[in-house]
C-alpha cells in the first residue's frame, strides 16, 4: 500500500517572498509537488466549475461528440486516451473537455441554450488561473535567484499556451482488468500544473521513475486548495533539472 505524503503550502498571499520564494524551491527539491493557497481564485468560483463541468460530462454522448477535440480544445470521449502505452488496457478510463488560450478563437464551447453561462464561467476561470501563475512565476524565478520579473521580460508570459482541462473519471465500465486507470502513468508537459480536485483520492507520484520497482505514493487531497506540480520538461525551463523533481504521476481511479 502506497505511503501518504505531506507537501508543504505555499501561500501567495504572504508578504515576504524571499521566504516564499526559498519555500518554493525547496518543495520541488525534495517533493515536486506543493499545495497553493491564497491564489485569488475563490471557492464559490470553483465550484461552480466543478458544477457545470458535471453538466457537460452529463450530456448525452452524441451532443458531446458535437465539441469533439480538434486544434486540442474540446471533447475527448472514454478510453480515448491512454498515457502509459505500455499497458494492455483499452483506454484511460476518464472523458476530458480542452480549454486553450481565450484569444486564438479555437476552442470549442456548449450552446449557450443547452448550458447557460458555461462558457462564461470558464473564461473567468482561465483568467484567474492565469493571474494566479503569473504571481507564482515572479516567486520562481526569485527561488533560482533572478529578478522577479525575468520570466515577463524573456516574453514567456505574452501569450502563453495555458490550458484548462476538465476531467471526469466514471469508473471502469467494460473490463475486469486490474490494470485499470483514471490516468495511467505519464509526466506533463509545461512548466507547471495547477492540479484542482473535488476530495475524491486517487493521486499517486513516482518520485523515482528509473528505480525498479518503481514506488508509488498516494497524494493526499485538501479542500480549497490548489495543488501544483513544477515540472522540468521543456527546454526553455532546464534550469529546474538542477533543482527540481519531474514526477511520473497518474490517477489511480478506476
Amino acid at each position: 500500500m502506497p505511503d501518504a505524503l505531506q507537501f508543504p503550502i505555499i501561500d501567495l498571499s504572504f508578504p515576504d517572498r524571499f521566504s516564499i520564494a526559498n519555500l518554493i524551491r525547496q518543495g520541488c527539491v525534495d517533493h515536486g509537488f506543493f499545495y497553493l493557497v491564497n491564489h485569488g481564485v475563490d471557492e464559490e468560483l470553483i465550484s461552480k466549475v466543478f458544477e457545470q463541468s458535471s453538466n457537460f460530462f452529463s450530456l448525452p454522448i452524441e451532443e458531446k461528440m458535437k465539441l469533439v477535440r480538434k486544434n486540442h480544445r474540446g471533447y475527448t470521449a472514454l478510453y480515448a486516451e491512454k498515457l502509459d502505452t505500455t499497458l494492455t488496457t483499452e483506454g484511460d478510463s476518464k472523458e476530458s473537455f480542452y480549454i486553450g488560450p481565450l484569444a486564438d478563437d479555437l476552442n470549442q464551447w456548449p450552446l449557450e441554450e443547452d448550458l447557460p453561462s458555461w462558457r462564461s464561467t470558464m473564461e473567468t476561470y482561465h483568467q484567474k488561473l492565469l493571474s494566479a501563475v503569473t504571481k507564482l512565476l515572479s516567486l520562481i524565478a526569485l527561488s533560482l535567484k533572478l529578478e522577479e520579473d525575468f520570466f515577463e521580460k524573456v516574453g514567456a508570459l505574452i501569450e502563453p499556451l495555458a490550458f484548462i482541462r476538465l476531467l471526469h473519471y466514471p469508473g471502469d465500465l467494460n473490463s475486469s482488468s486490474e490494470e485499470i486507470f483514471g490516468a495511467s502513468a505519464h509526466s506533463d508537459y509545461g512548466m507547471v500544473t495547477l492540479l484542482v480536485t473535488d476530495g475524491v483520492p486517487g493521486l499517486q507520484i513516482c518520485r523515482e521513475k528509473s528505480k525498479q520497482p518503481q514506488v508509488w505514493e498516494d497524494v493526499p487531497s485538501m479542500s480549497g486548495l490548489h495543488s501544483l506540480q513544477i515540472l522540468a520538461k521543456t527546454v526553455l525551463w532546464n534550469v529546474w533539472k538542477a533543482v527540481a523533481l519531474s514526477l511520473v504521476h497518474q490517477d489511480s481511479h478506476p
